[in-house]
């Protein structure tokens, strides 16, 4: 009998196999073309300006690529506008989160308003914030400097990354406010009220009880919103395209600029294996983060 058994699961762990096998092939060969395309190109002198001189580069893009000022100041540019999100977006998303989790008149109608500029496209976002928000003639945020007395500010040409900054963590507070509020519909309202019994007060419960709950909701927020970071493009190109000089440029805009500007097909994968060495180091380290979190 336990024979039998055994064949019965090793047939039905081979039929399980077979059916599971194209759709497993389909997808390593979705993502191994592309990237061993990306790598084999990163190894190869090939500029579109320059036809005929092809030929194998060894590493010689990643040479010149690490020895560029550029890759180091958009890769600078990255981790602030990154981080800078994030702080945003976490600390904001926290507070919103718990402010929505009280009453009020009107919770639903604002919660909904709260959280819709996460459903605008990047490049409409951008281009309301350039035009109708940041205009240093016609904006809203002239007309509010006005109002006070104050100078106009031409964001794009005096605080070019801030502005990107405040445009990406617009788009994404809305997004880690979801992701937080949802958690705390689960804190138990009997162990806060229980606290408030024995004399906490409103920041001794946020600090001893909220926080703690929200831990593993925030280390989700990090993890997806820092994936999704590191790729940000539209923003760039609608706004500032990567300027003024290379104020704005970061890693995803520099290799647009070197693979569809310059026409370097080379020097353009060979940041774009940077690029997803980057992301998988970074994606590793959440990984952990969400990981230990979860098993504490």
């Amino acid at each position: 009998m336990s024979k039998t058994r055994a064949s019965g699961r090793t047939v039905g762990g081979l039929r399980s196999l077979s059916l599971q096998a194209p759709a497993v092939t389909l997808l390593l060969l979705w993502m191994l073309i592309p990237l061993g395309m990306t790598v084999w190109f990163s190894l190869q002198r090939y500029n579109l300006l320059m036809p005929g001189m092809e030929g194998f580069a060894g590493l010689e893009n990643y040479e010149f690529l690490f020895t560029d000022p550029a890759l180091w100041r958009a890769m600078g540019n990255t981790l602030l506008l990154v981080g800078s999100v994030l702080a945003i977006t976490v600390v904001g998303g926290v507070l919103l989160a718990v402010l929505f989790q009280q009453e009020f008149p009107g919770r639903g109608i604002a919660r909904v308003l709260a959280i819709s500029p996460f459903f605008v496209m990047p490049t409409v976002s951008a281009l309301v914030w350039k035009n109708m928000m940041m205009h240093p003639s016609n904006g809203v945020l002239a007309w509010l400097a006005g109002v006070f007395g104050l100078p106009a500010v031409d964001w794009f040409s005096s605080l070019p990354l801030t502005s990107i900054i405040i445009i990406v963590a617009w788009q994404w507070l809305p997004f880690a406010l979801l992701i937080l509020l949802t958690a705390m519909q689960s804190l138990d309202e009997d162990q806060v009220e229980a606290a408030r019994m024995d004399g906490a007060g409103p920041l001794a419960i946020f600090f001893y009880i909220t926080l703690p709950h929200l831990k593993r909701a925030i280390s989700v927020v990090i993890m997806i919103e820092m994936i999704f970071l590191l790729t940000i493009f539209a923003e760039i190109y609608v706004t500032t395209s990567g300027g003024p000089g290379l104020a704005t440029t970061n890693l995803a805009f520099l290799i647009y600029i070197q693979a569809l500007l310059d026409f370097d097909v080379g020097l353009a994968s060979a940041g774009g294996v940077v690029a997803i060495i980057l992301a998988n180091i970074v994606a590793i380290f959440l990984v952990r983060l969400v990981a230990r979190n979860l098993e504490s």
